[in-house]
């Protein structure tokens, strides 16, 4: 197994679904947002995941979002696909389109709805990284929605795979971070997933993040990011405090938070059309929590990035 690639190494958002007025995928508003997202700066993005809306796109527009990414800046930052589908079939298909797109990595979670044994769990990722043979492969574990945890056994099965190259870690106790780290003895590089604990998984190893909220505030995320390479641990934990803060505001709509997130995107200047259903999409009331959630993210900017 390659050692870890500091080319993962970073700030990568979770990349969104980006509809016309009709809902449909649209071209123009993906590749305005990719390349929205490489004038930030970002180390790369993580596409057709949770934050896309994945489990609401077919193959063919799970495809087209790929597509129109790398169109727009591949070559130019770190690109990973999210390529689990509901079933193996599937996956594979958007796995082997992926690699013939020249993406860095794809990544997966585990089968969902059936509770599998963890040998079927193994075979499952296993075939989808044969399918992408040239790919490194990243391991996603969110068992609050798959229904399915990482385990250290099953980890360890898993890096047999000379292709798994990292796990991207969106449970919530910080500790199992701790243990992919050290299960994978500097093999493997462990992405922070949940938002809220950034800089606690950046302590315990994470050698960055993959998270849904970067997008809307990458200059903050960055900052954080810098402020714990630099050593200036208070700092970084004042920003996590002010980021949480955001987060949690962003959750108090009627609308789903990813469709708050497109609205302050929009108010900046990237429309990436509203959310699909059944994602609740926002409603009049909304817009007065949604201007103070704006005003916390330009307060914020402004006290730790100057703009």
């Amino acid at each position: 197994m390659a050692r870890t690639n500091e080319k993962y190494h970073g700030i990568i958002p979770a990349f969104y679904a980006c509809y016309d007025d009709l809902g449909e995928i649209s071209a123009m508003r993906t590749q305005a947002l990719a390349r929205h997202f490489l004038a930030q700066g970002v180390q790369g993005l993580y596409v057709n995941g949770s934050s896309g809306e994945c489990i609401y796109l077919s193959v063919a527009e799970r495809k087209l979002v790929l597509e129109h990414v790398m169109e727009a800046v591949g070559g130019k930052m770190v690109i990973i696909a999210h390529v689990a589908a509901n079933s193996t079939r599937d996956s594979m298909e958007l796995a082997r389109h992926a690699e013939s797109l020249g993406v860095d990595a794809i990544a997966s979670i585990p089968p969902i709805y059936f509770r599998l044994p963890e040998h079927a769990n193994a075979k499952y990722w296993n075939d989808i990284s044969a399918a992408a043979p040239n790919t490194d492969f990243i391991i996603y574990n969110i068992p609050q929605l798959a229904g399915t945890a990482l385990t250290l056994p099953l980890l360890r099965e898993m890096m047999k795979n000379p292709r798994v190259v990292g796990v991207k870690n969106s449970s919530m106790p910080v500790q199992d971070i701790q243990m992919f780290v050290d299960a994978g003895a500097g093999q493997l590089c462990v992405f922070n997933g949940p938002d809220e604990q950034f800089i606690a998984g950046r302590m315990m190893g994470a050698c960055g993040g993959i998270g849904g909220t970067y997008g809307v505030m990458p200059g903050l995320f960055l900052k954080a990011n810098q402020l714990f390479i630099d050593g200036k641990l208070d700092e970084a934990r004042e920003l996590q405090y002010e980021i949480c803060r955001i987060i949690y505001a962003m959750c108090a709509c009627h609308g789903s938070m990813y469709a708050v997130i497109k609205e302050l995107l929009r108010r900046k200047g990237v429309n990436c059309g509203s959310v699909r259903p059944p994602f609740p999409a926002l409603i009049p009331e909304d817009m007065k929590q949604i201007d103070v959630c704006e005003k916390m993210l330009r307060d914020t900017e402004k006290k730790y990035l100057g703009i």
